[in-house]
């Protein structure tokens, strides 16, 4: 018995095998090509029929940007250095570089400051975005936008200390009646806030200093890229609370505030931006009192504003109508507050349900921003419109101007496209 025993462990492997390759066409690139670009018959030609319309593209457009002059004075120098060959004419980029970014009018000495308020946004959102940030970092989100106003305005530092001083006494009024209703608490703040600043503008001009620490530069001189950024980042901003609110007031039981808010969302909603934008341009001034003032930089600020908040409102609407009953009961159940209830229960999970309707109501009206051309504001579209191709050195450069328009337009798009697609992932909307 010893010895057959013997004889059958030595047909028996004690260690595994190492492991094997896999086939070339079973794993890697090869099988990628193969399950998504060879699948079938039809993706096959789709494919090749794809791979020769991008050929073609490609081989007009590189000799044309890899031929490019970046060093002449004007159109004419750059089609003497091209000499008939195709090539792409980029020295009007580096010629007007800054009024495409900063305007015509903007002081040339100043623009520190409009790139400091830039390099500050990004510090400024970085709590808001990225929530495992320290939450003391929110201080500074909270200055920011006074911080930027001073900077990129100028002038007396009393117009936004005044600024956010209306903000916190709004504040304080929001949370002394938001117990009884979000919508009362919020325009209520909202009331106190706009009483704060119409007593500033009497006080300012009288405390103001007569040589302020920035030289002032009137909304007018603003231009280029720097407005439009400006646009997007206030009126984006402005528009998710407000939207909130007027998502929350329709919902109301009080006839008044939801009859306010469901006239204001369908009658904004049912006229286009543009038409606002002539509003503002044109007619806005006389809902203002005699001699304020009031510059059209804001005038399109509450415009643009109140296009999106309404748009915002609805989506927001649709994500608290997808939320199960049980969850308000539940807050219900817990003794919660109305105001509680909604911070901590009934919102967050309507804002988790409503990311991509509401980042894409942010990617348009950023795009959107490029209309206030039309109203004689010089943003990028209007600086290529007007100034650059009014001029006889670059009168007939149109490819080169919008497509770095373009660039600087999709960079931003698309970086705020990834950013919540990372948020939905993270939050995880789908199965929580």
């Amino acid at each position: 018995m010893s010895d057959t025993h013997a004889h059958s462990v030595a047909f028996v492997r004690e260690t595994a095998l190492p492991p094997v390759a896999p086939p070339a066409n079973a794993a890697g690139p090869v099988k990628w090509m193969r399950d998504n670009l060879f699948a079938t018959w039809p993706n096959a030609l789709l494919t090749v029929a794809s791979f020769y319309v991008i050929f073609l593209i490609l081989s007009n457009t590189l000799p044309w940007i890899l031929n490019g002059v970046w060093n002449t004075g004007s159109l004419a120098e750059c089609r003497e250095v091209l000499d008939g060959t195709a090539g792409a004419c980029f020295s009007v980029l580096t010629e007007r570089w800054n009024q495409l970014l900063f305007g015509f009018k903007y002081p040339v000495d100043q623009y520190w400051r409009p790139a400091i308020a830039f390099v500050f946004m990004f510090v400024a959102l970085a709590p808001v975005l990225f929530f495992d940030l320290p939450r003391k970092l929110l201080i500074f989100t909270g200055l920011f936008p006074f911080i930027a106003y001073w900077l990129i305005w100028g002038g007396t530092i009393w117009t936004p200390i005044f600024a956010l001083l209306g903000f916190v006494v709004g504040y304080l009024v929001y949370s002394r009646f938001v117990a009884q209703s979000f919508a009362v608490g919020f325009f209520g703040g909202v009331l106190a806030a706009v009483v704060v600043w119409a007593l500033a503008g009497y006080i300012v001009p009288v405390i103001a200093p007569a040589q302020p620490f920035l030289e002032a530069v009137p909304s007018r001189d603003l231009g280029g890229y720097m407005l439009n950024m400006m646009l997007g980042l206030t009126c984006v901003s402005l528009s998710l609370p407000i939207g909130i609110a007027l998502a929350l007031g329709r919902q109301s039981s009080m006839p008044l505030i939801k009859w306010i808010c469901v006239i204001f969302i369908e009658f904004v909603r049912g006229v286009p931006l543009i038409t606002l934008l002539f509003v503002a341009n044109v007619m806005l001034a006389y809902f203002f009192p005699p001699g304020s003032g009031v510059d059209l930089f804001l005038r399109v600020v509450i415009m643009i504003t109140m296009f999106s908040a309404a748009y915002i409102a609805e989506v927001i609407r649709g994500g608290l109508a997808a939320l199960p009953k049980g969850q308000y009961e539940a807050a219900d159940s817990l003794g919660l507050d109305y105001a509680q209830a909604m911070r901590l229960i009934i919102l967050p999970q309507a804002l988790k349900i409503s990311i991509p309707g509401i980042v894409n109501i942010a990617v348009g009206l950023f795009k959107d921003t490029t209309l206030v051309s039309v109203i004689s504001m010089f943003d990028i579209l209007g600086m290529i419109r007007g100034p650059i191709l009014a001029s006889t050195d670059w009168n007939g450069v149109y490819w080169e101007l919008l497509g770095f328009a373009c660039v600087v337009f999709f960079v931003v798009c698309y970086s705020i496209s990834q950013y919540s697609q990372w948020l939905e992932r993270r939050l995880a909307t789908d199965h929580r």
